[in-house]
């Protein structure tokens, strides 16, 4: 009688040096998963429950798992305490392999308060698979941002095949009518930020085709590290509404902020 050897376990080297714990590092390589980015203040996140709310979701459709809030806000501050970090920049990503998932969480230096720099946009024919879920793998996105940054822009915009405006790389659109911010509808990531703004401000959501942009007043992108001013969509060009950005910045700032780990 013969058995069968068990499998050998996996090995996994980076840069030649051998990874201490390959299983987990198996995960995060196979760069299936989703995550969240946001900005901490003094211990404090601003729309703090809609993160948690999409790393359950995006976990429950992924994994077919809940993500709870509590296992969350724990490693988070975990990570953020152990960086020294009370004012930083924070992800918490989930990758996974069938039915299991891991959390990680990464904390690096803040992103600066005020608005983003000017930005200078060119429109590539490309949406996101399952656009909905803040996913890994965005290989699409980072392939036409470079293109675009060696076109000497600053990022692309996402359309559809028949030019309807999804959203920004890595980041969501608004445009400006006069009177209201609009949203695109094409298939798009709800960003937090965008979230946050959008009740706080006369704000509507429909279609916008790239031969409408000539009537739009303003554009701006806008995530969790920043809001900028739309200078450009390839030959269409934009002011920046100073007004206009100090009540985009006026709104956010109005959102607020809760404590990671909330006393008692």
């Amino acid at each position: 009688m013969t058995t069968t050897p068990p499998p050998a376990p996996l090995h996994v080297e980076i840069d030649g040096v051998p990874a201490a714990e390959p299983g987990p590092l198996a995960l995060l390589l196979g760069g299936y998963g989703h995550f969240t980015a946001m900005q901490v203040r003094d211990g404090r996140v601003k729309g703090l429950g809609l993160h948690l709310d999409r790393l359950d979701g995006a976990t429950r459709e992924l994994f077919g798992r809940p993500l709870p809030g509590e296992r969350v806000r724990r490693l988070l501050a975990r990570a953020v305490e152990g960086s020294g970090r009370r004012d930083s920049s924070a992800r918490v990503y989930v990758y996974g392999d069938g039915p299991g998932f891991r959390v990680v969480v990464t904390v690096r230096e803040a992103a600066p308060d005020g608005p983003g720099a000017p930005q200078r946009l060119t429109a590539v024919d490309h949406l996101r698979p399952a656009a909905h879920l803040k996913h890994l793998g965005g290989f699409g996105q980072r392939y036409h941002g470079d293109a675009a940054r060696r076109a000497g822009f600053d990022e692309a915009l996402l359309t559809t095949p028949a030019g309807e405006v999804a959203e920004g790389a890595v980041a969501n659109v608004a445009f400006w009518d006069g009177t209201r911010l609009v949203w695109p509808t094409a298939p798009h990531l709800t960003g937090i930020t965008m979230s946050l703004l959008a009740p706080r401000l006369p704000s509507l959501d429909r279609p916008v085709t790239l031969a409408e942009l000539p009537s739009f007043r303003a554009a701006f992108t806008v995530n969790s590290r920043t809001i900028a001013p739309v200078t450009a969509i390839d030959g269409v060009t934009y002011p920046v509404d100073g007004e206009l950005l100090d009540r985009l910045l006026a709104a956010l700032a109005e959102a607020p902020a809760e404590e990671i780990l909330p006393a008692g």
